[in-house]
């Protein structure tokens, strides 16, 4: 008796589409963002730890490493894919809640160096990495996301079809890939509530295990292609309000890496509409500024309720703190959730003034969309209010190519890269589909690690 045709099978069968010049010009803005976020990451505490970790238990090795020094590819991958996050300035897709940069393209320039692939094949690769692990992200159920870390958990699945792109992976091969790379499912949110390091090590192993997988499934390492849908599996022990047909839906609406959107603040995106609401009224006087209401959905108080953040992650993930920059400095740039922004007597004062609350109208839309309502109540009694119905660098409302382009530039200053070499790189990356191979940029990756 024939066995149906699992969701994996259907899955991997979709990513045999055309994937034209826009698509591939796209994966390049993805390219870039990442390369943005994680030179940046290769200057904090948390990759100080990372380099010496590697410098005392790593193997050394040809791959290239924004350490400074050659690892294995395993140790690479793990390093790069610890990085993506730590700006809290990482692209995301809203209806999956889930950050694809991090994990998916440090995988792919992983395998990519690994079977000197080319500029072409790199870039497609992306683009399948993202498109799988969207599909299975959207699939689970808001159930799923208040325990589990969603960019680790479908993070492996995106990984391993990358990776199967860039090695040549047969279907049946491709699917053990993402069935293996799923099977070790993680991610567990409990890390939010204790100083600590553990989600960018999640991106990592998410980035790891897809990776393993897929070579694994080279040699014929076989994985259960019923793992979406078994009474055992995916779904089934992580999330009891899934949508399975999500998965293979809308297959011929075009590749998912466009509904993906761009960041352009230092924070958690959850804190975006609120801090656009907070730009778009303009100059506030802050010392006439007696209350500040935000309203917005309830993952946004979830996540990012601090009023008293101790340390620049824990800024990243406090409204009140992102509202208060945003009055008093107009954006929030980088700097301003260092230490001493966070003691400062102005910002404080702010913080301690806002007030947080859901707002219906807001949650019914999320995660469609992403809303915030801020008031702001003077001390002479009048009010000021702005509604955000989406954030800035949503599809909705995106980012323009300068914008992406000029925030690299940015993150690269931030690390302390040189203009010439920022030039260097954002050349390649930007024309990197017309390229022959990969030579120009991983030469011009190796010249940038090495910034202080």
């Amino acid at each position: 008796m024939k066995q149906p045709v699992t969701l994996l099978e259907q899955l991997v069968s979709l990513l045999d589409r055309e994937i034209d010049e826009q698509t591939l010009t796209r994966a390049q803005l993805h390219l870039l963002d990442w390369l943005g976020c994680s030179v940046y990451g290769a200057r904090s505490e948390l990759a100080g730890k990372l380099q010496n970790y590697l410098a005392q238990w790593g193997t050394s090795g040809n791959s290239w490493n924004l350490s400074g020094g050659d690892s294995c590819w395993q140790d690479a991958l793990q390093y790069h894919g610890a990085l993506g996050s730590v700006s809290e300035m990482d692209d995301l897709h809203r209806t999956s809640t889930l950050h694809p940069g991090p994990v998916i393209i440090p995988a792919a320039l992983a395998v990519a160096e690994l079977v000197q692939a080319g500029p072409r094949a790199l870039l497609e690769s992306i683009v399948v990495g993202y498109e799988v692990m969207i599909r299975i992200g959207r699939a689970l159920g808001r159930d799923h996301y208040a325990l589990y870390h969603s960019t680790s958990t479908c993070g492996s699945f995106g990984a391993a079809a990358a990776a199967a792109r860039l090695l040549g992976l047969a279907r049946e091969e491709t699917v053990w890939a993402l069935a293996n790379a799923g099977s070790r499912t993680g991610g567990f949110w409990q890390m939010r509530h204790e100083a600590v390091e553990t989600k960018h090590l999640h991106n990592a192993s998410a980035a790891h295990a897809g990776v393993q997988a897929a070579l694994l499934a080279s040699q014929q390492l076989r994985g259960p292609a019923s793992l979406l849908e078994g009474t055992q599996g995916f779904f089934a022990a992580t999330s009891s309000q899934a949508m399975p047909l999500a998965v293979i839906d809308q297959a011929t609406d075009g590749w998912l890496l466009f509904q993906c959107s761009f960041k352009p603040w230092p924070a958690c995106r959850h804190t975006h509409p609120a801090i656009d609401a907070v730009r778009a009224l303009g100059d506030l006087p802050a010392q006439e500024i007696s209350a500040v209401d935000i309203s917005t959905f309830g993952d946004a108080l979830l996540f990012c309720n601090r009023p008293h953040p101790e340390s620049s992650a824990q800024a990243r993930f406090s409204l009140q703190h992102c509202a208060a920059v945003a009055i008093l400095f107009g954006k929030p740039e980088i700097e301003h959730f260092d230490q001493a922004f966070l003691e400062r007597p102005d910002v404080v004062a702010l913080r301690d003034k806002v007030k947080l609350h859901v707002n219906e109208e807001h949650q019914r839309a999320y995660p469609a969309h992403f809303g915030a309502t801020v008031r702001v109540t003077l001390q002479d009694g009048s009010d000021l209010e702005m509604v955000s119905h989406d954030a800035w660098g949503d599809p909705e409302w995106p980012l323009a190519s300068d914008d992406i382009i000029g925030k690299a530039r940015t993150l690269f200053s931030a690390a302390g890269v040189g203009a010439e070499s920022t030039e260097d790189i954002l050349e390649v990356t930007l024309n990197l589909s017309r390229q022959d191979d990969l030579g120009s940029l991983f030469t011009a990756l190796r010249g940038i690690r090495g910034a202080k």
